[in-house]
Formats: C-alpha cells, structure tokens, sequence
C-alpha cells in the first residue's frame, strides 16, 4: 500500500501531530485511524478542552461520577484532563515504542493560571507528571521569564516538556538556554538523558493575523500604487519568514559545540514544532503553513482539518534550508513601515497567556454548569 503524505512526511523528517484532544476523538476509533495514516502525536491546551467538554455529552457521565464521589471542579477538571491524556498516550504508545522515544507523545498544559509563577508551575509540573504516570506524555510550559525557570528545573527532574506559546526569535533563544541548562542539571544526577524529549512550539498563524491587519490598515490611507503593492506584497509572509530565522537559529544552536558535547552524553535534539498552523485567511492556501514550513527534524501540529486536507492533497517538498536572506527582507521591509515584529511578537505572547487563562476559567465554568444540569435531570 503506498504511503499517505502524512507518512511522506515522516519519511522527510517531519513529524505531524495532532492539535486536538476529545472523548469522541478517542472512543470512535477516529485516532487510531489517524495514527495509522501517519499521525505521530498530540497536543492539547485549555481551548482544546473547553470546547470539547462544552460541546457534547461525552463527557456527561465522567462528571456525574466525579460530582458524586465528591469531587470539586478543579478536580473534575483534572481527572477528566488526565483521563484523556492517559487514554490518548496509550493509543499513541506503539508509536512510541516504534521511533525509539522520539515521537508518540501527547502534551498536557500546566495551567496558564500559573504562567508568571515559577515554584508553582514546577509543584504543577511535578504532580501532573506523578499523576498522568506515562513516559510518553510532555507537559506545557509557557515562554514566559518565569516559564524558562520552571523548564530548567523540570527538565533538571526528567520530565518531558513542550514550551508552549513562542512567537519571537529572543523567546527561542531562550528556550533553548533554559532546555541546555535543564539537561545539565539532569546529567548531574543521572547518567541517562536519552529518554528526554523537549520541543519549542512557535505559534505561525497568529503573527500573519497581526501583521496583515496592520498592513491592511496602511492600505486604507496610502495612495501611492507602488507603495500599494509592495503593502500587499508583504501580506502572509511574515510568519514564515519569521519562523525561518527561527529555524536558522535551530540549526546553529544544534550544530554548536555545547549542544555537541551534551549529545555525546545521550542528550537528544530539542526540536522546533510548528503550531497555530490553520489557516485563518480563506485567500491563502488551506495547507499553507504546512507546505511552507516542511523542514528536517521538526514537527508540525495540526487541527483536524488541515491535517485531512494535508492528507488529501499536500506535497512534500523541502521548504526549510537555513537560508534566511529573503525572510530577513520581508522582516526589515515590514520595519521600513513601523512594522516591528518583535513588538508585535510580544502582544501575541501576553495574548496568547490571556486567552488561554480565559479559556480555563471557561472550561472550570463549563464542568460546573454541567454538574449543575446533570444533577437537575437526576
């Protein structure tokens, strides 16, 4: 049977993974399908969560049976997270197995309540690692300052972790410091590193919404036809030119002579994930942070959505080189019109921690009104 292109691209050196998490997802076999065409592993987050609880009723009797054992709805919450998490981690444990620890993996957040806390976010990190008991499991760690403490000692601990919600090249940089000072500390008490796994996930999409609204903006004043076109040149490429300089950066951090040394001690490379790869503008192409950002040693994560219309009808085609002189045109034109991609990064991250705090206290609200609902009908 030949291969899907979601197998091609594992075949590249691209993982995909999957941005979503639900009971239905789960029960109907729908990702057991998905792993057999090629998907390699999961992410989830408090949006993910709200809207699958808030949504349906697969989640009904799970509640009932927490509300009745006495539960809060914080701890509802947290088994019912879990639950998914485990049940998940499980089907994608051949996986696994298969790729030696390299892919398999299902991430759950830490809660984004604690993004600025660092001793809560590693108490968080340690208990939700105890709790989930599974090696194939990465627990989120926002790129906050008080995030990239938390991630060096978490990872001090042997604890797998995706650092979630970058959008700039300064927050990579500093994943990878943190990620470099969390596996010395691990080497420092044990000899056995190779079982670690950490990825950087860069948020793609949301950087083009930002700058295409503040090009578009330029738009409605400017008169001048040339000065037009090149505003509308520049529509959709800031986050892959962006992405790119990221992707430079990677390949000269793990080229250098401190990752070297760590890798000769069993350290694995910490590789870039893709997320926020959907595309929100219908004029852009369905899978077009997919086909831009296919790269060697890198992992893209994917709704649902993309990831079929990958399937249907993606090609794999290297993308990603290390060679940046375009994107460092596209990034130094958005400047010449006060476009700053590093500001504009930094209000997607405070954003980005918004949002998701938003939606846990949204998904803590849905659990609740669902007890409520569930407990007047019995």
């Amino acid at each position: 049977m030949a291969p899907t292109t979601i197998e091609k691209l594992a075949e590249f050196g691209q993982s995909v993974w999957l941005d979503s998490i639900s009971r239905s997802l789960i029960n109907s076999g729908r990702l057991k399908e998905m792993v057999d065409a090629g998907l390699l592993g999961m992410t989830s987050n408090p949006t993910i969560f709200d809207k699958a609880i808030s949504s349906s009723d697969d989640y009904d009797e799970k509640i009932y049976e927490l509300y009745t054992a006495g539960k809060s709805v914080f701890e509802m919450y947290d088994d019912i997270t879990i639950w998914d998490v485990q049940d998940a981690a499980d089907i994608f444990m051949p996986v696994y197995e298969k790729t030696n620890g390299l892919d398999g993996y299902v991430s759950l957040e830490i809660s984004p309540k604690l993004a600025f806390d660092t001793k809560e976010t590693i108490e968080e990190g340690k208990r939700l690692y105890s709790k989930v008991n599974r090696p194939n499991v990465m627990f989120k760690v926002p790129a906050t300052d008080a995030g990239f403490l938390a991630i060096e000692d978490l990872l001090g601990e042997g604890i797998n972790i995706n650092i979630t919600l970058i959008f700039s090249l300064e927050q990579y940089i500093k994943a990878v410091q943190a990620f470099f000072a969390g596996m010395k500390k691990l080497l420092q008490k044990q000899n056995d590193a190779s079982r670690i796994q950490s990825v950087a996930s860069l948020f793609v999409s949301r950087t083009d919404i930002a700058v295409d609204r503040m090009l578009d903006e330029y738009l409605e004043t400017e008169r001048d036809r040339l000065i037009r076109d090149k505003l509308e040149s520049l529509k959709g490429k800031a986050a892959v030119a962006n992405a790119k300089l990221i992707f430079k950066k990677y390949l000269e951090f793990f080229s250098s002579d401190e990752f070297d040394q760590l890798n000769q001690q069993g350290v694995n490379i910490q590789r870039v994930l893709w997320g926020s790869t959907s595309t929100k503008n219908p004029t852009y192409s369905d899978i077009k942070y997919v086909v831009e950002l296919i790269g060697k040693n890198t992992i893209n994560t994917m709704p649902e959505n993309t990831f079929q219309a990958f399937l249907d009808h993606g090609i794999v085609t290297e993308a990603l080189t290390g060679e940046t002189d375009e994107a460092q045109n596209v990034i130094d034109d958005l400047k010449s019109f006060i476009i700053d991609i590093n500001q504009i990064c930094k209000e997607l991250l405070d954003e980005g921690i918004v949002a998701f705090q938003k939606s846990f206290e949204s998904l803590l609200d849905s659990i609740e009104m669902k007890t409520k609902k569930l407990c007047v009908k019995i």
